[in-house]
């Protein structure tokens, strides 16, 4: 049993160290290994143009040549007496030098000058003090690449050597130190990122795009393009694929990687990787895309189109014309306009049948006219003939009673029944003419 225990312990002596070397070596800063961050499902008819969006602002590259990139670290305390307060102990700039905000603090507060070449940010607190306590944080910022990262340590201050101790709350560290002693905050963080760093920060950013096709492993994806800082661009593939697949040339400017692929066919669908690295900041992000193709959009609405003429009238007659009615929501602003209608229709209507009436008017003056001009002439024309015929009784009544001296007489005058105008002038000339000659 004793052999058992023994060889138990001794593998996870051996254990320890080396799954922290494993864990130490996965979790490089330098290593290539990117992380999924966002997973899209894209659709889009054959035929058509698909954006795949890949954007991200702490790939911005500005070529400004400087150096620091704003980094920053400080340390802060929080206190809970006499009431709860934060108080800026001090902070220090990777270009320049530390500040102290606190003249109690000169000379007993401070960092390594040389903090941002070998990542140790402790502070040393001098001849500490029951003042001192508090919960003091060390705070690293890299503003260029959006990152934050603090530490917390607890400070107690006792007057017993016996307790003074350092221990792991679950949360922060904890310090127990002896009253009037030395002690140090550690704050230690040796990632390049925090360091200078020697090489070009142009040459560590890279955007790549890749492309698997369905059931193509990921390990033979095929690259599309390549995409640097210093403005290298390179693409793969044949010519046509190049030409079809195509990243804004101000993309690092702008953040905005998105791959444009025009004229999509059956054989472009699969998955699409968008992969971001950032060797100085330690950014190593990938966006992936599954794009399917779907079948062309046939256009329903072509029936309704007028086909293409030359003739600009006939093109324009043919054209459907499509009359947009808008109708108000409430109801009186319609009607005010229909009243206006109706009223214009009704007036229409009083006028024609005015004159209507007119007309009618003119015509039955001018029949009157006519009528009573027929009826004058024929009531004249009645008194001549009864004029006559009175005569003419009248004479035949003399005719009957006169006693003719021969049947000659008589018979000529039944002969002759409509009366006869005598000139007497005229008789007796005829009459005494004869008388001469005989």
């Amino acid at each position: 049993m004793k052999m058992k225990n023994i060889m138990t312990q001794a593998l996870l002596f051996i254990h320890i160290p080396v799954a922290w070397l494993f864990t130490a070596a996965s979790g490089q800063p330098g290593s290539s290994s990117s992380v999924v961050v966002a997973g899209h499902n894209v659709s889009a008819p054959a035929g058509s143009k698909v954006m795949l969006q890949c954007v991200s602002s702490r790939m911005v590259w500005t070529r400004d040549s400087v150096r620091d990139r704003q980094r920053v670290v400080h340390w802060d305390v929080y206190r809970d007496h006499p009431e709860y307060s934060m108080e800026r102990v001090l902070d220090m700039f990777s270009a320049g030098e530390q500040r102290i905000y606190n003249s109690y603090n000169l000379g007993r507060v401070g960092l390594n000058p040389t903090a941002f070449r070998d990542g140790n940010f402790s502070m040393v607190i001098k001849d500490v003090t029951m003042n001192d306590r508090g919960l003091y944080s060390c705070n690293l910022h890299h503003l260029y690449c959006h990152l934050y990262e603090t530490v917390r340590i607890q400070l107690n201050i006792t007057k017993s050597r016996r307790k003074q101790q350092r221990f792991w709350d679950g949360q922060k560290a904890v310090y127990v130190v002896v009253l009037g002693s030395t002690v140090v905050l550690p704050c230690i963080n040796r990632r390049n990122i925090w360091t200078d760093w020697s090489r070009e920060e142009e040459d560590q950013q890279v955007v790549h795009w890749d492309r698997q096709s369905p059931g193509v492993h990921h390990d033979r994806a095929d690259r599309l393009v390549d995409l640097y800082a210093s403005g290298e661009h390179r693409s793969y593939g044949p010519l046509f694929l190049q030409r079809k697949m195509n990243i804004s040339s101000r993309a690092f400017s702008e953040g905005d990687f998105s791959l444009s692929i025009s004229d999509l066919q059956l054989a472009d669908q699969g998955m699409y990787s968008c992969h971001l690295h950032h060797h100085y900041c330690g950014l190593h992000e990938r966006r992936v895309f599954w794009v399917t193709v779907e079948p062309p959009v046939i256009p329903t609405t072509l029936s309704a189109k007028a086909l293409p003429s030359k003739d600009k009238e006939t093109a324009k007659n043919e054209s459907p014309r499509v009359i947009n009615v808008i109708l108000p929501e409430q109801r009186h602003h319609f009607l005010m306009p229909l009243g206006y209608i109706l009223t214009a229709l009704l007036l229409l209507a009083f006028i024609v049948l005015l004159i209507i009436l007119i007309t009618r008017r003119r015509r039955n003056r001018e029949f009157d006219q006519r009528a009573y001009m027929r009826s004058s002439r024929s009531l004249s024309s009645s008194e001549d003939y009864e004029m006559d015929v009175s005569q003419v009784t009248v004479c035949s009544g003399e005719d009957r009673r006169f006693d003719y001296k021969n049947n000659i007489l008589k018979e000529k005058t039944h002969a002759d029944v409509q009366p006869k105008f005598v000139d007497l002038d005229r008789e007796m000339q005829i009459f005494s003419k004869r008388g001469h000659e005989t």
